[in-house]
């Protein structure tokens, strides 16, 4: 095997392990700069896309986009569903990164995991056991980080560093549906309280 294709070789099991970021893998990131075609190609053969964010320094592959007539391939790329509580989180890390982009310099938003339990504590049932809570809490916390969106700190894992993909994933529309899908949980909520 040559060179080159060793190094295409590393990026794509790299890719089809999950994301690739550039600050946690430099050099391969460099490969993947100067093979992006060659990976291009080669993932189209199996119904599969790069996404490739260089300003963001994050690559991953994701299902091709079926077009009108041809035959949609079998998925490789599981989709998931989300617990109401996971989704939340995220759309407080969403617009958390947002509002961290529009008021600061710095490309990282690190988050305290208090505030975070405070703000996630206004839509979780009150009256709880707050040990429970605190538990509950960090296994949304912990699928949020199995997921890559959100990274706990090596040197201090009270705080939580918000990745940069969440922007590709939770995206406007996202955050849109959810925020619909929050009204009608309050509306029902209230109707059953009999408010």
């Amino acid at each position: 095997m040559n060179e080159e294709s060793n190094t295409l070789s590393l990026v794509l099991i790299k890719l089809f392990k999950g994301v690739l970021y550039l600050e946690e893998e430099p050099s391969l990131w460099q490969h993947l700069l100067k093979l992006q075609t060659k990976v291009r190609d080669y993932v189209r053969i199996i119904g599969l896309d790069l996404v490739f964010l260089e300003d963001e320094g994050v690559a991953w592959l994701k299902p091709k986009l079926v077009e009108d007539g041809e035959e949609p391939l079998p998925s490789l790329v599981p989709k998931r569903q989300l617990s109401y509580p996971v989704s939340l989180l995220l759309a407080l890390f969403r617009r958390k990164l947002v509002e961290h982009d529009a008021s600061s310099g710095d490309s990282r938003l690190i988050l305290n995991k208090e505030d975070v339990v405070e703000q996630l504590r206004l839509f979780l049932p009150s009256g709880s056991n707050e040990a429970r809570i605190m538990d509950q809490i960090d296994t949304y916390i912990n699928k949020i980080v199995e997921l890559g969106f959100v990274r706990r700190l090596h040197n201090d894992s009270s705080k939580i560093e918000v990745k940069r993909i969440i922007k590709a994933f939770v995206d406007a529309q996202w955050l849109h549906d959810f925020e619909q899908k929050l009204q009608a949980y309050a509306l029902h909520a209230g109707a059953a309280q009999g408010n």
